[in-house]
């Protein structure tokens, strides 16, 4: 089993990457292909899953990815295919607090994930999550995840900057994106 790999970036696709080794390229699944740069090294750190018919590698940036995706798809219903859309719409901090709040809207909203799929990731995965994190990385990650809905409902990044500083990261997520709304509606 492969732990990682530090190679060049030779290729983009839709939901994968060429990461070219010592003269052989691995095509490498990944969550977001476009945060990597065709040309650049990186260290992706690989899981490794091998079918009767296929023998695919998924790839990410941190460790943490890495973690969060191994405890996805062990739950039951959720394999690897539907696990990495879950890290490309959020960042692993915001996975873990709405698992652990039981946010089932939040978990809802990862493409094909329903109401009943949402309760059995609850189910095996809270209280199992424990990521140590300092309060200045929490409120970060917090800022994250308001960052990411605020781009999901279409705002551009110098609208959101000029809002985030001013919404207080130890609210719930639905509460900061209220008062980010109320600012940017101003």
């Amino acid at each position: 089993m492969y732990n990682y790999i530090i190679g060049k970036v030779t290729e983009i696709d839709f939901n994968s990457i060429t990461l070219e080794n010592n003269g052989i390229g691995y095509l490498v699944y990944v969550a977001n292909p476009y945060s990597f740069v065709e040309g650049n090294d990186y260290k992706v750190f690989l899981y490794q899953q091998i079918k009767e018919e296929d023998n695919s590698l998924f790839g990410f940036q941190t460790k943490e990815e890495k973690d969060i995706f191994l405890k996805l798809i062990s739950v039951k219903g959720l394999g690897c295919k539907m696990a990495l859309p879950i890290l490309a719409a959020s960042t692993p901090s915001g996975i873990i607090d709405a698992i652990e709040r039981e946010n089932i809207l939040y978990i809802k909203k990862f493409p094909k994930i329903g109401d009943k799929l949402a309760r059995q990731i609850i189910l095996d995965l809270k209280g199992k999550l424990n990521m140590e994190m300092s309060d200045t990385n929490t409120s970060k990650n917090n800022n994250d995840e308001l960052i990411e809905v605020l781009k999901g409902l279409g705002y551009k990044d110098k609208e959101i900057k000029s809002v985030v500083g001013q919404v207080d990261s130890k609210l719930e997520i639905e509460v900061q994106v209220k008062e980010a709304l109320k600012l940017l509606l101003k």
